[in-house]
């Protein structure tokens, strides 16, 4: 025997026993078939259930603009501001037409009360008396038109000032300081991060014969891989009559952080049950078109296995329609796994 087979002779022991210490290191799971929800799951997009988009409600320009997206305000927080002084000047107006009513009154009161001492000492005729207090009731109505005048004032003054209607997040500015603004132009939008839902627009026929109260769902977030469990829904009840499905409202609970208005989500709606075969998606590789497992062989090693997936599920795991057998051993780890084949090969 020469030294190189004699160094592959020694080392031969040395490579199965490290094999088998690799293949001790890589984590397998028995594949099983057991009872699952049957789901359906529909495209949907997130949204605040609480948004406003503040608009102003008086012409001017806009002087000052606090806020900007992203930030966060409280409720009764300043957003902007808009130029106050034709409205300072219709406050001013207002408050001397209500001194003039109120001079007006005076003195219509006091015509009326000589009037009545006049009458009692038949100085006077009846019907002066009657035009006195005429004077009077339209003087009061006078007054009481200039005070209204003056609380329209100040309402209008108060708009100048424009608050936050609620706490939130700003998700939008729609204006600039120095520009106009016109009655019902939107200056910012506000949501509400803490209530979130996802809006849906399922077919009839996949709601048929589902009572509302006994309607589950799951949201999928594609874009972090997290499930959330819907915390309720609500079946609007008309349908659309071009498309033929219900809008469904479906609620996160309360305070899911990561989550905004807009985004994509998945509502996977629960309609049944079935026993379908399932491996936990760590398990599946992904490379490219491929998708498979790696599968122990019974020969101390791992083989590459194509099967065929269907939705993933809220625990984890994936439905598997073809390519496996119940009770085969998969890898957790298919890297690890794939590793060892091929150095087992070698």
């Amino acid at each position: 025997m020469n030294a190189t087979s004699l160094l592959r002779a020694l080392s031969l022991p040395v490579a199965l026993a490290a094999a088998g210490a690799a293949l001790a290191d890589v984590p397998t799971v028995a594949v099983e078939a057991r009872p699952v929800s049957v789901t359906h799951a529909a495209e949907a997009t997130l949204e605040a259930v609480h948004q406003v988009t503040v608009a102003a409600r008086v012409p001017g320009r806009i002087v000052e603009l606090r806020v900007d997206a992203g930030d966060l305000v409280r409720r009764g927080d300043l957003l902007a501001r808009i130029d106050a002084a034709e409205a300072d000047q219709a406050v001013a107006g207002a408050q001397a037409a209500v001194a003039q009513a109120e001079a007006q009154l005076a003195r219509t009161r006091l015509d009326y009360e000589r009037a009545r001492s006049l009458r009692e000492r038949d100085f006077v005729s009846a019907s002066a008396v009657d035009q006195a207090r005429a004077a009077l009731l339209a003087a009061e109505a006078q007054v009481r038109a200039a005070r209204a005048g003056q609380g329209q004032a100040a309402v209008v003054l108060g708009y100048t000032a424009i608050e936050a209607p609620l706490a939130g997040i700003v998700a939008a500015r729609h204006a600039e300081s120095g520009e106009m603004a016109q009655p019902g132009r939107a200056l910012v939008t506000l949501f509400d991060p803490a209530a979130m839902r996802a809006v849906v627009d399922v077919p009839q026929q996949r709601l048929a014969g589902i009572a509302a109260e006994r309607l589950r769902a799951h949201v999928e977030l594609p874009d972090s891989g997290r499930w959330i469990e819907a915390a309720g829904l609500t079946v609007l009840p008309a349908a659309d009559a071009r498309t033929h499905s219900v809008r469904v409202r479906v609620d996160l609970p309360e305070g899911v952080e990561g989550v905004k208005p807009g985004t994509f989500a998945r509502v996977h709606f629960v309609t049944g049950e079935a026993v379908r075969m399932v491996v936990p998606g760590a398990a599946v590789l992904r490379r490219g078109e491929l998708t498979g497992v790696y599968v122990a062989d019974g020969r101390g090693s791992f083989a590459l296995r194509q099967i065929r997936v269907g939705m993933p599920r809220p625990d984890g795991t994936v439905e598997v329609l073809a390519g496996l057998r119940s009770g085969e051993e998969v890898a957790l780890d298919p890297v690890q796994a794939g590793v060892f084949a091929r150095a087992a090969t070698r």
